[in-house]
């Protein structure tokens, strides 16, 4: 008891806080085992989600309670999808990014009009980019930080958030922006951010608040909550760190309003699959 005592105590010292109200929303259908992405649009109550790459060019819409209430097939390939957002009109994004030995030359993001997620199926624009620091494909191992699994959509722009696979720098993420309109575009660096050391510390989803005051990177460690910035220098805000007691392979967040979000994770042998909430806690 006193040693809980202890960590408890020096958790909130170093301005971290416990998962308390992580909750469990629903358990996903084994058809989306592997979600890799989550997005809540507003306007239709409804969330978003999607399968990792090895799965079908498919969206889930899902009710609040986590409920499948209807796929929509995706005209594109599902290379690698990592991650889904949205824009103020209802527009969804899907990052087709996932590029674990940093040697992709077709990186995409698929824009689905709002009107077409009411469709069986749905055509996409197409988004187009490289990184504007990657000379080689494959780069030699020490400059491997082009895997990415996170972005979002902020004032006409994309943030992309990469994946460091460099050994002594495992929990850095490198932040990109390009235009959120249909071309090829090349993806301009505007920060870095390293969470820790570890592999449980990789960002594998991002989101920003509708009203864009707060913006948060997502681990199996932990969740970091950005704010006080100004444009889109994130990283320059405060921090605030929330750890998670349970980790499982979280891949996916994203804002339900203001001071709630959405995760999920992917199904292992006995764990994961699920949809939760998480309060985050007030500043």
């Amino acid at each position: 008891m006193k040693k809980l005592a202890f960590l408890f105590i020096a958790s909130i010292l170093a301005g971290c806080f416990q998962d308390k109200n992580l909750k469990i929303v629903n358990d996903l259908p084994l058809s989306l085992r592997e979600s890799s992405g989550v997005e809540y649009i507003k306007a239709s109550n409804s969330i978003w989600t999607h399968n990792d790459s090895g799965n079908d060019s498919e969206i889930y819409r899902l009710s609040e309670s986590g409920e499948v209430l209807k796929v929509v097939q995706i005209n594109a390939p599902n290379s690698d999808w990592e991650d889904i957002t949205s824009d103020e009109f209802g527009n969804l994004y899907i990052g087709d990014f996932g590029n674990n030995n940093n040697t992709r030359k077709n990186l995409r993001i698929y824009k689905v009009a709002k009107g077409d997620l009411e469709k069986e199926s749905a055509e996409v624009s197409v988004i187009k980019f490289r990184f504007e620091d990657q000379k080689d494909f494959p780069p030699k191992r020490k400059k491997r930080i082009f895997d990415a699994e996170a972005f979002f959509y902020f004032k006409e722009h994309l943030y992309i958030f990469t994946k460091s696979r460099i050994s002594n720098k495992i929990g850095k993420t490198n932040l990109y922006k390009v235009p959120a309109k249909e071309g090829a575009h090349v993806a301009e660096k505007i920060g870095s951010f390293t969470n820790c050391k570890k592999k449980a510390c990789w960002i594998t989803g991002a989101d920003i608040s509708d009203d864009g005051s707060k913006m948060v990177l997502l681990s199996e460690k932990n969740l970091i909550v950005f704010s006080d910035f100004k444009d889109d220098q994130f990283f320059d805000g405060k921090q605030q760190e929330i750890v998670f007691e349970y980790q499982s392979q979280k891949e996916a967040v994203c804002f339900k309003n203001n001071q709630t979000l959405y995760i999920t994770d992917e199904r292992a042998i006995s764990s994961g699959g699920n949809l939760y909430e998480l309060k985050l806690p007030k500043n």
